[in-house]
C-alpha cells in the first residue's frame, strides 16, 4: 500500500462548496482507499492505496469528488515520499522565522511544471520571495507588509487553477501524520 494525500482545491473557502470532513473521508472509503483521515477543514485527505499511478488516481477522485458533491472537483496528489522530499528540500531557513514571514507552499497540478509556474508569480522586493521546487513553488512574504504582497494577484490568474496552497505549518503536520501512520 501506497500513502498519499489528497489536497483539495476550493472547498470550505467563502462559503463556497461547503463539504464535511466526516462526508469526505466517507467518500474517499466507498473508493475502497484505507486508513482514510482529513486534516482541517481545507481539504486534506491522507490514504493509503495500491495504485502508483497518480494520473489515474487524481482522476478517479476528482470525478467521484464532483459527482458526490456537486462541484467541478480540482485535487493534487502528493505521495508520502514526494511530501517528504517537499518538506527536505524547502529553501535554507524556510518556515525558520514564523514571528516574521509567513511561508505557504503552492503546490501544483500537473502537468503545470514549477519553472511553467514561476512565469507567472510576481514578487514584490523587499515582500515576497518564490523559489522553485519540485512540483511546487515555496513563497514566503513579510507578515508586517502582508498586505503589499503579490502572492493574491495569483489568484486572479488562469494558471491558479492548477495550483492549491498550504501554509508551511500545514505541510509539515501532513508530513508529521503520514510519519506517524508508517510507511
Amino acid at each position: 500500500m501506497n500513502q498519499y494525500v489528497a489536497l483539495l482545491r476550493g472547498i470550505n473557502v467563502g462559503g463556497k462548496n461547503l463539504i464535511k470532513m466526516t462526508d469526505l473521508k466517507a467518500c474517499f472509503e466507498t473508493l475502497g482507499f484505507e486508513n482514510v483521515s482529513t486534516y482541517i477543514q481545507s481539504g486534506n485527505v491522507l490514504f493509503s492505496a495500491d495504485k502508483s499511478d497518480q494520473a489515474r488516481l487524481t482522476k478517479r477522485i476528482e470525478e467521484a469528488l464532483s459527482k458526490t458533491f456537486n462541484y467541478k472537483s480540482r485535487v493534487v496528489i502528493r505521495s508520502y515520499k514526494e511530501i517528504k522530499d517537499i518538506v527536505a528540500h524547502a529553501p535554507k531557513g524556510f518556515g525558520s522565522d514564523p514571528a516574521t514571514y509567513r511561508y505557504d507552499v503552492i503546490f501544483l497540478k500537473e502537468p503545470l511544471t514549477a519553472a511553467e509556474a514561476m512565469k507567472s508569480v510576481t514578487t514584490k522586493e523587499g515582500v515576497d520571495q518564490a523559489f522553485a521546487g519540485k512540483g511546487v513553488l515555496y513563497f514566503s512574504r513579510l507578515i508586517s507588509r502582508a498586505s503589499q504582497s503579490h502572492l493574491t494577484r495569483i489568484i486572479s490568474m488562469p494558471v491558479y487553477q492548477s495550483m492549491t496552497i498550504r501554509n508551511w505549518n500545514t505541510t509539515t503536520k501532513l508530513l508529521n501524520i503520514m510519519e506517524a501512520i508508517g510507511n
